[in-house]
């Protein structure tokens, strides 16, 4: 019988032969029939040679550990916490890696490189192929990057003119609204809040406002107001652009596609929102107030063996960062406490007590090797953003903020569990092709405000963007002298969205512009002329050179 719990793999033609291969013990794999590529998740074309002859191949069902995390904090009624989640490529073509679950171990004994065999646990009509380690002593070869970390840059597209549309607009207006645990207000009027405010910064009126641009438009999960029309129907703007949606460049998409529109004549003033009310959803989830979003049944490859959050795939990237290059949990903590640190000094933050590392390591696990301040913090708010043509912006009351280069190129799959192995995905090729656009190097650099969704994330574009190594963030972040105000690359200088509030890459941005034009107060770095703000990662994202004139 199907036990009420985790969701089921949503069958459909192109994907039942395998949710349903293990009813007779065998693990099948699309396979191309042209180069005999294995090929996952099921598509309708083979990704390496673009034949359309696809059929399916059964394999041995032995992999390779690829890598693991022991997930302590999430979990289903079928599937309580602890249990290991994990990532194995198959031993006939270890480019496809499963996302399943290592049962009959102590997760003590696993080792990344182990060998690992398929077992089935049915459920309802889907035969979940999780793995045990294999008795028989095989070895496996363990999966590679396809582009190694150090050679993304090898791979960048060069511009298609001299001419580079960032040149065209700057920022004009910024705002937040208010920003806290469980405020209980609706979304829209966080909104709202925030718009207002950076409309008046900018030193605008809502009937200036000719273009509306957000990330994601989703009014599901905490995850905002509603998006365009929502903001449109409220304030009755009669906008010329519009943009909205998730297949963009990480959420501060909405800015980059805000400057194409004014680079191409669209708009003159785009107002860029972004809303979170993730406090007030989950505290209205246990009040019975609101539904959880998902069903009984779900079209991802993870969710069916318990692997429901993005600390999960993160957590699996860290593990072979950790283990490819001597990263410890310490690593990870003086980016936390960093974060404390800047957020003691600002008013908004929503965690301003210090935080030492004996704190930060003893913070209850939420999957290996990630704790409790290594993961962002829910909240309510909203942050806007005002992108004005070039021409005006130098008349508007405040200075503007320039853009220098941004970086969007897709180098890396978009697959959560087939990308890239040591990093988070869709970091390294943005960061490569940001550089390719500008003279400007990591060493010009006044201010990074980098995604922090969790410290992983942060430790990830430190090195994909330069200001240390691949592989040397270690020896970098160690002792946190080098990411602080007065350090080499002072690092998310409002408390970040580990300490600040989960803002989703705005609040990233609107620091950056505090710090540009030298509004910052108690944590203003010296002489900032020149930023860098990430935004996103695993899902497309973006990156941004931002600068003043001198």
């Amino acid at each position: 019988m199907n036990v009420p719990g985790r969701p089921l793999p949503q069958i459909t033609a192109e994907n039942e032969f395998f949710w349903t291969s293990g009813s007779d013990g065998q693990l099948r794999i699309q396979e191309c029939q042209s180069c005999q590529a294995l090929i996952h998740p099921p598509a309708p074309i083979c990704r390496y040679c673009r034949s359309r002859d696809l059929g399916v191949r059964a394999v041995s069902g032995k992999a390779s550990l690829s890598a693991f995390t022991v997930n302590h904090r999430f979990g289903f009624p079928d599937l309580p916490p602890p249990y290991v989640i994990a990532q194995v490529g198959i031993a006939e073509d270890p480019r496809v890696r499963l996302t399943t679950n290592i049962i009959e171990c102590d997760p003590e004994d696993l080792k990344i490189g182990q060998t690992v065999e398929v077992v089935f646990q049915q459920i309802a009509d889907v035969w979940l192929p999780v793995f045990r380690p294999a008795s028989d002593g095989e070895t496996a070869a363990l999966p590679v990057d396809e582009i190694a970390p150090q050679d993304f840059a090898k791979h960048v597209r060069p511009a298609l003119s001299e001419k580079r549309f960032e040149e065209h607009s700057a920022i004009t207006g910024i705002g937040a609204s208010r920003i806290g645990r469980r405020l209980m207000v609706p979304p829209l009027s966080l909104t709202i809040e925030a718009c207002e405010a950076a409309v008046a910064d900018a030193g605008l009126t809502f009937d200036d406002i000719d273009g509306l641009s957000t990330y994601p438009g989703l009014d599901m999960a905490g995850m905002g107001e509603g998006g365009v029309s929502a903001l449109e129907g409220a304030l009755g703007l009669r906008p010329t652009w519009i943009n909205g949606g998730m297949d963009t460049f990480g959420p501060g998409g909405s800015v980059i596609a805000a400057m194409m529109a004014v680079a191409t004549g669209m708009a003159r003033h785009v107002l860029c929102f972004r809303t979170l009310w993730e406090s007030t959803f989950g505290e209205m989830l246990k009040q019975g107030k609101m539904s959880p979003p998902g069903g009984a049944r779900t079209s991802s490859w993870q969710m069916p063996f318990g692997a429901s959050s993005a600390s999960h795939t993160l957590a699996l990237n860290a593990q072979r960062h950790f283990d490819r290059y001597g990263t410890t949990r310490e690593t990870l903590g003086w980016i936390a406490i960093n974060q404390r640190t800047n957020a003691a000094l600002n008013p908004t933050a929503i965690y301003r007590d210090p935080m030492t590392m004996d704190d930060y390591l003893s913070a209850r696990l939420i999957t290996t090797p990630f704790g409790l301040y290594d993961c962002d913090v829910p909240c309510d708010g909203a942050v806007a953003v005002i992108v004005s043509a070039v021409d005006v912006a130098r008349d508007m009351p405040k200075t503007p903020v320039l853009f220098e280069a941004v970086g969007t190129q897709i180098l890396e799959r978009t697959d959560w569990d087939q990308s890239t192995l040591t990093h988070e995905p869709q970091v390294l090729g943005q960061a490569a092709h940001m550089w390719s656009r500008t003279s400007l190097r990591p060493s010009d650099v006044d201010v990074a405000e980098l995604y922090d969704g969790f410290s992983f994330n942060c430790l990830s574009w430190l090195e994909a963007l330069g200001f240390c190594g691949i592989g040397e963030a270690k020896d970098f972040l160690d002792g946190g002298k080098n990411i602080a105000r007065d350090g080499v690359i002072p690092l998310n200088t409002h408390g970040g969205q580990l300490s600040h509030g989960r803002t989703h890459g705005m609040g990233l941005i609107h620091e950056a512009v505090t710090q540009l034009r030298g509004e910052a107060g108690d944590r203003q770095v010296k002489d900032a002329k020149i930023a860098v703000t990430s935004s996103g990662g695993l899902t497309p994202s973006g990156v941004m050179l931002m600068r003043i004139d001198s």
